[in-house]
């Protein structure tokens, strides 16, 4: 790959996904497969201002070893020095830069329910700090092509060529070409959202009606004092916009917790903890997930659910048009920053409290009890099909078509 446009798309997360400011410390979270790209995206921050940028690398095959020869009483607990750090973070808010790289089977084997136990013991000690930290800092999650992940989305190709094939679709899925202005195009990418979010959130919907022909029927409510969201956010306090997915092609909103009712059909993988669960569907009662079934990795989904209270609740109803630039790939990424913007998707877990009108004003323990879901977990699953019909039901009881046809019906 041209190291020209890998440039352009260093330069894009630094400057318009964390857009980065002077004097900001960055934090970048890479596989030790991507150091050098790390070290570019590492160079953009530095020319944006950043004050230091700290780059810590992960290798999932040493942190798959952790999780079969470590006891579970050693993987739940967090030492001083790792508190230190997070009470860093809250200090500093640093911009936090993810660039995801793993293969989305490389942790099967593992005990995923020793894993479960012990995320579940070290969240109890990371929620405060992540709870203060809650809208005030810039984050971007971005990619770049692991060599197990780039063979598992293009078998039939060598190692080097599939990388390369990867490479060339996460650069056009995040709007970056060669000659081209990513930083514009996002620009442009970013207002079409807004406007989308401007129409619907004029509509004060009330439910959303999901129904597609591979048996979706499903309705979920909305609470009041909500809005859409896509595209570029605004960090609380300082008020810095950024963008924290590339790519990103999703409208979303939080909906109400407890209330939603149906039958929801994956329409694609979904890869958790390393491993894959495929053909699944989910059923909720009471605005909980209270049935799940799947083909591959069923045991998986219901660990999932019973993570905590309000991980069989949902936290985001997100709206992708079939059209997207990922969905016109082709591809099938095995990972849910792709995937997930191929389709219309539900998130299971925690809701985000920045889609509440106002929410500068509450405490994120009240904005929970307005009805925003809390959790440890938050996992995308995709639902859109070709078919997909969506359909608003305003607070004065009108219907509104939201979706026809897998895509804007306006």
């Amino acid at each position: 790959m041209k190291k020209t446009i890998l440039r352009q798309y260093a330069r894009l997360i630094a400057a318009k996904g964390g857009h980065v400011q002077k004097g900001q410390e960055v934090m970048i979270y890479a596989s030790v497969e991507q150091a050098e790209f790390a070290r570019m995206v590492a160079e953009e921050c530095y020319r944006c201002g950043a004050s230091r940028v700290i780059v810590e690398f992960e290798y999932q095959a040493l942190d798959k070893l952790d999780i079969q020869k470590r006891t579970l009483a050693s993987l739940s607990k967090m030492e001083e020095w790792e508190k230190a750090r997070l009470q860093h973070r809250v200090d500093a808010l640093p911009v936090m830069i993810y660039l995801e790289s793993d293969d989305p089977d490389g942790m099967k084997g593992v005990d995923q329910k020793k894993l479960a136990r012990a995320s579940q013991a070290r969240y109890q000690i990371i929620k405060p700090y992540r709870d203060q930290m809650e809208n005030k800092y810039q984050w971007c999650i971005a990619a770049a092509p692991g060599a197990a992940w780039a063979k598992k989305v293009f078998p039939d190709l060598k190692k080097n060529a599939a990388v390369e094939k990867l490479w060339q679709n996460i650069l056009f899925t995040s709007r970056v070409e060669e000659g081209g202005d990513a930083v514009a195009a996002w620009e442009a990418h970013n207002k079409d959202l807004a406007d989308r979010c401007a129409y619907l959130n004029g509509l004060d919907l009330q439910t959303l009606e999901y129904k597609a022909a591979n048996g979706t029927d499903f309705r979920v409510g909305l609470l009041k004092g909500t809005r859409f969201l896509g595209g570029s956010e605004r960090a609380l306090g300082s008020n810095i916009e950024y963008n924290p997915n590339i790519p990103s092609e999703e409208v979303f909103i939080s909906p109400e917790k407890g209330v939603a009712e149906g039958v929801v059909y994956a329409s694609k993988p979904l890869s958790y903890r390393g491993e894959l669960i495929e053909n699944f569907s989910v059923r909720f009662e009471n605005g909980r997930a209270v049935e799940v079934h799947a083909e591959k990795g069923e045991e998986l989904l219901k660990q999932m659910i019973a993570m905590d209270e309000g991980a069989a609740c949902l936290g985001e109803c997100a709206l992708v048009p079939y059209e997207s630039p990922v969905n016109l790939s082709g591809l099938l990424f095995y990972n849910t920053l792709f995937d997930e913007n191929a389709a219309c998707h539900l998130a299971l877990g925690m809701g985000f409290t920045n889609t509440l009108v106002d929410y500068d004003q509450y405490t994120t323990e009240e904005c929970y009890k307005k009805g925003i879901n809390d959790s440890m977990i938050h996992v995308d699953f995709m639902i859109g099909t070709r078919d997909l019909s969506i359909t608003g039901v305003t607070r004065d009881g009108r219907r509104v078509a939201i979706f026809r046809d897998g895509t804007w019906a306006f």
